[in-house]
């Protein structure tokens, strides 16, 4: 039996196959949890549909865009009548625009600041009321994903870094808002992996060189890694952690320059 066996989890963005959220999703399914997923838009509902057909039958699938008014209430609406009560949430999603990732912070401008706040940290405070209602009881727990950009300013990452800090800081109000009723909010600060949206960072290359030269482990990490981190989160094992940051970074964050 599983660390996941009899859980039922939502995870907010898979992509691709390169994607945090699929690694999770991985790592989930091999401990015996089943899984619902969101698609942002009819743009990337073939792409979720192709993956999704790698897995269970009893999948649940629809569609999510957190920018978009009533989107989210609609997604858990139609999640509790056909897929029913939840027991773990996972928020990996983050957008943020290509020319804000690059150059000098002080150049970001309102309308990209707005848009990776909204996306980034914003959309798991809504993402958490909208599953409230069908976690309450189940000692459910909501995951989200974060970066050492969030802590200490990461060339490049400008206004990302920024909206990771939003995010890390909802974890905790949320994790005591919602903490008496049995919801438990946690999120992990992942080394840099080489995902299509990681990609977007200018010279992100030399982030991954850098891990790897000066991790304790002297290697980067992977999706496997994070996945496995996020299955026992999202466990009964961790069921007295709650509003934490866990560092899956190969070590890296306790390295002094």
């Amino acid at each position: 039996m599983g660390l996941m066996s009899g859980k039922r989890v939502v995870i907010f963005g898979v992509a691709n196959k390169r994607s945090i959220a699929w690694g999770i999703a991985q790592a989930i399914l091999r401990e015996g949890g089943q899984l619902a997923l969101n698609y942002q838009n009819d743009r990337m509902e073939e792409s979720v549909r192709k993956l999704a057909a790698d897995l269970p039958s009893d999948t649940f699938l629809a569609p999510c865009d957190v920018t978009v008014e009533g989107d989210i209430q609609k997604f858990f609406t139609k999640l509790g009548a056909d897929f029913g009560p939840i027991d773990g949430l996972v928020h990996s999603i983050a957008f943020a625009k290509r020319e804000e990732l690059g150059g000098q912070f002080i150049d970001t401008s309102w309308d990209g600041y707005q848009l990776a706040q909204h996306v980034s940290a914003w959309s798991l405070i809504g993402l958490a009321k909208g599953a409230m209602p069908l976690m309450e009881g189940r000692d459910g727990s909501i995951v989200c994903l974060s970066y050492y950009g969030a802590e200490k300013v990461v060339t490049n990452y400008n206004v990302m870094g920024v909206a990771k800090a939003a995010l890390e800081a909802s974890t905790r109000y949320l994790a005591n808002d919602i903490g008496p009723r049995g919801i438990r909010v946690n999120a992990i600060s992942a080394g840099p992996i080489k995902t299509v949206s990681a990609m977007g960072v200018a010279d992100f290359g030399t982030l991954l060189e850098t891990m790897a030269q000066k991790a304790p482990l002297r290697r980067n990490i992977d999706q496997g890694d994070v996945g496995n981190t996020a299955a026992f989160l999202l466990s009964d094992l961790a069921r007295g952690i709650t509003g934490q940051t866990i560092y899956v970074d190969a070590g890296y964050s306790i390295m002094g320059m």
